[in-house]
This record gives structure tokens, sequence and C-alpha cells, in this order.
């Protein structure tokens, strides 16, 4: 089995993705959300720290905006969820399998992990009023940097078939 080359471990980036999801949480990046607010209908995303060893992303997740089953390439990631939930679909003994996650949890992502991440409604009444669906903010981070992801489809016989590969430097498929 190849290691990614990072001398970070899992642990240190889900301290990683809480340390600056609580920034997040404090305001301290308001300055980089878009003029108007966060958009509804499409996925917004800004680095909040990039470095040869790390990168860290601000994502926001809308409804109707899948990242398709992924892996990211040699890198190793995590993900804190500030606000809203998420549902992450991974790849696992042959078979998909979910678990939802919202604010406040964290998961990490070792190499040649498969998944697939969307929006998940937080609450759907508040009162027996529906609540009108808000976008998910969830902190990210990657070591070392994201470089490349690899895309996937499953089979009828209950594998994995790979679609693409593509370089990227941005988060969670755009």
């Amino acid at each position: 089995m190849t290691v990614a080359t990072t001398r970070l471990r899992l642990p240190d980036l889900l301290h990683v993705t809480d340390r600056f999801a609580d920034g997040v949480m404090g305001g301290d990046y308001d300055h980089l959300y878009p003029a108007g607010g966060l958009p509804v209908t499409d996925r917004w995303y800004t680095r909040l720290h990039g470095t040869d060893e790390v990168d860290v992303w601000l994502i926001s997740w809308v409804p109707d905006r899948s990242t398709e089953l992924h892996d990211h390439g040699e890198s190793l990631g995590a993900l804190t969820v500030v606000s809203g939930a998420l549902l992450e679909t991974r790849w696992s003994e042959g078979a998909l399998r979910d678990r939802r996650l919202v604010a406040g949890d964290q998961a990490a992502f070792p190499k040649g992990w498969v998944h697939d991440v969307v929006w998940a409604r937080d609450k759907v009444t508040a009162g027996g009023v529906a609540v009108p669906a808000a976008p998910t903010l969830s902190v990210h981070a990657y070591s070392p940097p994201l470089t490349t992801m690899s895309y996937y489809d499953v089979t009828d016989r209950s594998t994995l078939r790979h679609k693409r590969t593509e370089l990227t430097d941005k988060p969670e498929g755009d």
C-alpha cells in the first residue's frame, strides 16, 4: 500500500478542520463570502488556507448538486460540518453506504476513500411550517493539497468502474 506524501495524519486533519470551523463560526472569514450572501442554487467554495502541506477550504452545499462518486487522488482528507447537514455515500465492501453528518460532526478520508457528498435537509419543519432550504457549510482539509480526483460508477456486478481522472486544485469536485 502506498502512503500519501504527507507528514500529517487523519487526526491532524480533523484538528485542522475543527480549528478553521471555529474561525468560520466566529466570523473570521466573513469577508470571503460572496457579495449578496451564499448562492442558494450553486455550490460555492473558497480556500481558507494553503501551504505545500495542506489546503483548507470552506464549502457551501446546496440541494441537487452532487459531487459524483470520487476519490481524492494521493491526498488524505477530513471535514467538519459547520452548519446544516450533509449526506455522504461511500463505497465500502462492495456496496454503497450512507451516513448523515450534521453541524459539529467530522469525517476523515484515507487515501483510496471513494464517496459522494450532497446537501441534506437539516430540518423539514419548524412548528409545523416548512423551513426553506439553506446552504450547508463545511470546512475541508486535504494533505497533500489536491492535485487529482478520480470519478467512478458502480457496475451491475457491484464493482467500481473508473470513469475519469481529472487534474484539480479545487475541493470535492467542481
